[in-house]
């Protein structure tokens, strides 16, 4: 497809038509997106007629499809801001998402458009991802910096089912379907082995976690800091906190749904400082952002992994919850010499019992 052809595209064709030239082949196997809305778009130099569907040979290049009207104060605000990312986006079609050059990475070693960008309709923010998973460059910006941010829609997040790779996965590590299913843990679409752990509150979607089958992980930047399963502990006198997503739904293995996971993992050692004002605290920005629903809670069970970092993170966030209804979960030996490392470690080995039994014998902080 010659280049102009990327700045008009014709409506998406129904899901039913399949098309396979090589620039859909490019969307799928390297933007397996988690913003891009479909990722067949539009096939290059096939007339398709479906439905109703026009066709279209050529797209026609009288029509500009981006209104870059400075007058707008939305659109010049927003322009001036996607300007200083570096972005290229002048083939952008707002409502709608493109695949554009990574300023950050530059393509890659494939040198590919592995950016998906969007900007919305009214000009008011644009959101971004880049898919090269030695970048992974994302975040979001506003035109009015006063607004509050959208939520992530189902659709954007562009997730579907796991495959049965990805649930033998998790059948390994004894984590059911049904738990899978009870908190919406997804795959990215397009081929590549991504999970999905979407960060929900109030049954609305704010956020998601992605991890790679070797253990890469990373978030969507510039997004609101919380915990993981929050909907969980809403107005729970007991809460559990984990150090991963998979801890928490170990624990829901065990019988225990009242549990949270902290999404950045675990510091590597316990501040000598004392603790910052909330504003200033960034690196436990997230737990801040939830205290509420700590409220009422008469036990915080802390479950964190059992190694230096585990207890670090324990010791931290007793000390912002305050210990006096903090307890700490001791995980069982492996062998003389060590202990299980986590929660799925002890699902894994010694079966759910074991794991419940361990967190019922939590001791008084």
């Amino acid at each position: 497809m010659p280049p102009t052809a990327l700045l008009h595209r014709p409506p998406p064709p129904p899901p039913c038509l399949v098309a396979s030239n090589t620039w859909l082949n490019l969307l799928s196997l390297k933007c397996p997106s988690a913003f891009l809305p479909y990722s067949a778009e539009f096939v290059s130099g096939i007339a398709l007629k479906s439905n109703g569907f026009r066709c279209f040979s050529h797209p026609p290049l009288s029509k500009p499809t981006v209104d870059m009207d400075v007058e707008k104060t939305e659109s010049a605000k927003l322009k001036q801001k996607i300007e200083a990312l570096g972005v290229k986006f002048e083939s952008c079609t707002p409502g709608q998402f493109d695949l554009l050059y990574c300023p950050k990475c530059k393509g890659g070693q494939s040198i590919q458009r592995t950016l998906s960008f969007h900007i919305s309709q009214s000009w008011s923010y644009a959101i971004w991802r880049c898919f090269d998973l030695q970048c992974g460059w994302a975040g979001q910006v506003f035109a009015d910096n006063n607004k509050e941010n959208p939520h992530v829609s189902w659709e954007n997040l562009r997730l579907e089912p796991l495959d049965d790779k990805l649930l033998g996965y998790f059948a390994e590590r004894m984590i059911s379907k049904e738990t899978l299913q009870r908190n919406n843990v997804m795959q990215v679409v397009g081929g590549k082995k991504i999970i999905a752990f979407p960060y929900r509150r109030n049954g609305q979607h704010v956020g998601c976690k992605y991890r790679t089958l070797d253990k890469k992980f990373w978030q969507g930047r510039n997004t609101e800091k919380m915990l993981y399963g929050i909907d969980d502990i809403v107005d729970a006198d007991e809460i559990i906190i984990v150090e991963g997503e998979i801890d928490k739904l170990s624990i829901e293995e065990a019988g225990y749904c009242n549990c949270v996971s902290v999404p950045d993992g675990a510091p590597q050692t316990v501040s000598v400082n004392k603790i910052p004002s909330k504003e200033k605290d960034t690196a436990f920005q997230y737990l801040w952002n939830c205290i509420d629903y700590f409220k009422k809670a008469s036990r915080i069970i802390l479950a964190t992994d059992g190694d230096a970092p585990g207890q670090a993170l324990a010791e931290e966030l007793a000390r912002r919850l305050g210990k006096e209804r903090c307890w700490r979960v001791h995980l069982p030996r492996k062998d003389e010499s060590s202990s299980f490392k986590d929660a799925n470690e002890v699902l894994k080995s010694l079966g759910a019992d074991a794991l419940r039994a361990a967190i019922d014998k939590a001791e008084l902080y």
